[in-house]
């Protein structure tokens, strides 16, 4: 899959209406783009796109209008609602307030990928009004990403889109259907877990795709995340967090390595990034580890 951009999406980005506050762009995220913006009201007619929609509103609630080639539905949307339109699908809106919101556009193979399949479409609804707390949570976790991008992020960024494009796929979709009682997923195996604990040694100060882990172990992604959090408790972006917190730890007790450098070779952005996150997880600043030698 490659990065998607504003090309993918169906346009309205695009327009003098939207104004962009931050964006994904540039980011390496695969198969889903990310746009946060202030949007004035307006009223147009949109192609369908080769990406799916979702959008979550910030603020209402407001008056929207949808349809396809003509408006014949009207919502009020409130705070947390979503806007959900789906690949291929030509779409007329109109937004009578203004409104802060973010966009989520996913490739058909990112739903796929959720689910494991690659052989059959997934037909997402056309809904708006609706809510849904975990995809909301999960929205706003992914935008607080791309606010305070940093390289030890790409993993729980990854593990953000599966958790969204499943829900969607499972939810809000041809797929819908109340959860079947499955047995325990299998975790990864010995060889594999060494494999992938290799791996995360091995790149601790680069970013880390969740493609890039399940490919070396012959997993589809979403196969990876639920085989590695049955063998760990964790998903894998915790889980490498923790080593990386570790790794950094231990080098500010046993060595004289500034503690820049040492954040930096453990895969965080800057001192200050490490200094809060061991903070959050030890409760001790890297001068205090240090000094306690």
């Amino acid at each position: 899959m490659q990065e998607l951009g504003v090309q993918d999406t169906l346009g309205i980005l695009r327009q003098p209406w939207v104004r962009p506050a931050r964006t994904s762009a540039g980011l390496g995220w695969k198969g889903l783009y990310l746009s946060t913006q202030a949007e004035r009201p307006y009223r147009n007619a949109f192609d369908g796109a080769r990406s799916h929609l979702l959008i979550l509103h910030l603020d209402g609630p407001v008056t929207v209008r949808r349809g396809r080639r003509g408006l014949t539905d009207t919502r009020r949307v409130p705070p947390g609602g979503l806007f959900l339109h789906p690949a291929g699908t030509a779409l007329d809106v109109e937004l009578a307030d203004q409104l802060r919101t973010v966009h989520v556009y996913l490739a058909e193979k990112t739903l796929q990928q959720a689910l494991g399949e690659s052989d059959r479409t997934v037909r997402l609804a056309e809904e708006f009004g609706v809510t849904d707390p975990l995809l909301e949570q999960t929205v706003l976790a992914l935008d607080s990403v791309v606010r305070d991008p940093q390289p030890c992020s790409r993993t729980y960024a990854d593990q953000l889109a599966l958790t969204i494009a499943a829900q969607l796929a499972w939810r809000h979709s041809d797929r819908h259907r109340a959860p079947a009682a499955t047995a325990r997923p299998a975790g990864l195996t010995d060889r594999q877990f060494t494999v992938v604990r290799e791996l995360m040694d091995a790149r601790l100060s680069d970013p880390l795709p969740l493609e890039e882990l399940a490919a070396a172990v012959g997993l589809s992604v979403s196969q990876f995340a639920r085989a590695f959090k049955a063998r760990t408790g964790q998903p894998p972006h915790r889980y490498l967090m923790r080593l990386r917190v570790e790794q950094a730890a231990r080098l500010l007790r046993t060595s004289v390595l500034p503690i820049a450098q040492i954040a930096a070779c453990c895969g965080f952005s800057h001192q200050e990034h490490l200094t809060r996150v061991l903070r959050a997880q030890l409760g001790s600043t890297p001068a205090e580890l240090r000094q306690r030698g």
